[in-house]
């Protein structure tokens, strides 16, 4: 037998190999995924959760965050504008807003496709070093004569929008193929809950270097007669709320680094049967990773050919979605996730446009109104974000994905129309109750179950890949909402006014998208308490079960085409 090796973290586990004996790769493969499938929920998933959502925290307070800022830098590089003094032009706060969302669209994308080629271990941490070294480089980034502050921070912006693109469908598949199938849905929007909690520290933070620079900040009436001590005190600010966003990055680093493979990706991409039994043991009990004998390993990569799941390649990627059944599911996703950013990130990212709209971000000094617009977010995350994740996790395994996601484009569809058709009529407070309603309602809802749904319903050689287009689509139109929809608030305004006269058209043309994403929220499956390999077809005898890939599996070697290349199988099922 071979000694164990050294290394491995609490987070992700490691153990020597219980199937070896198991002479069928097929059965090996079965016993080990049912292991990690039946698994009693333990510290082991818990720790899995907090190194994977740690990730998401940072990557919602370095979304979240930026709203919060633009409004300082304002301060510091329009002092002396024609109009408008003090405050940021829409063109480049807008600008340093998309940068995020267009570098994200690239990350989902690429990390996407390459944790399905080269695997979720080698990617994995690779995304949170770049966001690491971004978020630093824009605390310390600053205008020449040779470049503006804006396309400064728009190159770190997209750059660091890679890194954050990255840690979607990485977190998501890595957390989705080491859960239990009882509680998936819960680890999974724990994971996505922990945007929500990153959220909260954007606005906490954001309070209190408020709160520490209280006194310069009170010598200026307006952000238009902001200058001295008081410039120098919103130039410190905003760059300590960007820079701590780099910390709880710095934090995971290392468990991210040191995780093992996934068994599943081991098993049916890298084929190694042997090895990804030993990573299974090694993760139920706390090891980083498994360590085979090695002659059986080399056995097992042998006979790899005789496993009853194809290889991945551009034929069958084509062949697969050109089915209906899958690529409606693609479809679904991907939909449902483009129609509900458009929304969500078009408030979101505008929580202190809102808040002024009302009346709540306003003050007799720079620093009640600094402070006010951090209390206000603050309001919107504790009262109707944060609830909101954590009473999906709660649900998402007994209620199910697709109703919790249908009831919610519904209900936000109805706020969205009360909020845009009686915009004059409820008044601040009214809107302000709905605005958080409506945050209460994205996050128990479409908001996670478009995160969850992507991880589980498709299959382990292209589940990566599949999981970064549904995200990269709702970028997509995150990246329309904020340069097309949301601009249109503005329409009519006076000039140097910071009125938003069009912003109940825009309210209302936000109905509209989530009425769109009701209906493709029907071509996606119910995904709650079935394994991974039964949403994807391969258990005989469930009414996923795929007879055609049945059928071409079980041909001779030689009636495979050469293009496809799936893999030989034997007559065992999965």
């Amino acid at each position: 037998m071979a000694t164990r090796t050294a290394g491995g973290n609490a987070a992700f586990h490691n153990f020597h190999n219980d199937y070896a004996h198991i002479a069928d790769p097929n059965e090996r493969r079965r016993l080990a995924l049912a292991e990690i499938d039946k698994a009693p929920f333990g510290w082991y998933h818990v720790r899995a959760v907090v190194v994977a959502g740690i990730g998401f925290f940072t990557d919602a307070y370095d979304i979240f965050a930026i709203g919060l800022v633009t409004a300082m830098l304002g301060v510091v590089y329009w002092q002396t504008a024609a109009t408008k003094r003090g405050s940021i032009p829409t063109s480049a706060d807008t600008a340093i807003k998309v940068a995020t969302s267009g570098g994200t669209v690239i990350g989902q994308l690429g990390f996407g496709y390459l944790a399905d080629v080269v695997g979720r271990k080698r990617m994995y941490g690779l995304e949170l070093m770049i966001i690491i070294l971004a978020t630093v480089a824009q605390a310390l980034a600053s205008s020449s004569r040779s470049i503006s502050i804006v396309g400064i921070i728009v190159f770190w912006r997209v750059l660091m929008g890679i890194g954050i693109g990255g840690d979607y469908p990485l977190s998501s598949i890595i957390t989705s193929e080491f859960a239990t199938t009882k509680w998936r849905g819960a680890m999974m929007g724990s994971v996505f809950a922990m945007q929500g909690i990153g959220q909260f520290a954007a606005a906490i933070v954001t309070l209190i270097v408020v709160s520490g620079f209280k006194q310069s900040l009170m010598t200026a009436s307006s952000v238009a007669t902001c200058s001295g001590v008081c410039q120098l005190a919103v130039d410190k600010m905003w760059r300590v709320i960007i820079g701590f966003g780099a910390v709880p990055g710095c934090i995971a680093l290392y468990y991210r680094l040191t995780i093992p493979e996934t068994p599943r990706y081991t098993f049916d991409v890298s084929r190694d049967v042997v090895k990804a039994g030993s990573d299974v043991k090694a993760y139920m009990a706390g090891k980083a990773e498994g360590v085979p004998d090695e002659a059986m390993r080399v056995q097992g990569m042998q006979e790899s050919p005789q496993l009853d799941t194809p290889k991945a390649s551009w034929a069958d990627f084509i062949h697969h979605y050109g089915q209906w059944k899958y690529g409606k599911v693609l479809l679904g996703t991907a939909g449902s996730w483009f129609f509900l950013d458009v929304a969500f990130y078009g408030l979101s990212l505008n929580n202190a446009v809102i808040l002024r709209q009302i009346g709540y971000a306003s003050g007799k000094n720079v620093y009640e109104v600094f402070y006010n617009t951090a209390v206000g977010n603050l309001i919107i995350v504790c009262a109707g974000a944060i609830p909101g994740y954590w009473v999906t996790v709660a649900l998402v395994d007994t209620v199910g994905r697709k109703p919790i996601q249908l009831m919610g484009f519904s209900l936000l569809t109805i706020i969205f129309i009360i909020m845009g058709f009686a915009y004059d009529k409820i008044g601040g407070k009214g809107l302000l109750a709905l605005y958080v309603l409506g945050q209460f309602f994205f996050n128990f809802g479409p908001n996670a179950t478009t995160f969850i749904v992507p991880g589980e319903c498709f299959p382990t050689r292209y589940r990566s890949t599949s999981h970064g287009i549904s995200a990269a689509s709702g970028k997509v139109g995150s990246i329309l909402a904020q340069v097309l929809i949301g601009p249109l608030r503005t329409r009519g305004a006076p000039p140097g006014s910071t009125a938003s006269p069009w912003l109940n058209h825009v309210l209302e043309i936000y109905a509209l998208f989530m009425l769109c994403g009701l209906f493709t929220t029907f071509l996606i499956p119910e995904t709650k308490r079935k394994t991974l390999e039964q949403l994807a077809g391969e258990v005989p005898g469930t009414p996923e079960y795929d007879v055609e890939l049945a059928g071409h599996l079980h041909r001779k070697p030689s009636e495979h085409g050469s293009g496809s290349s799936p893999a030989n199988t034997g007559e065992k099922a999965v």
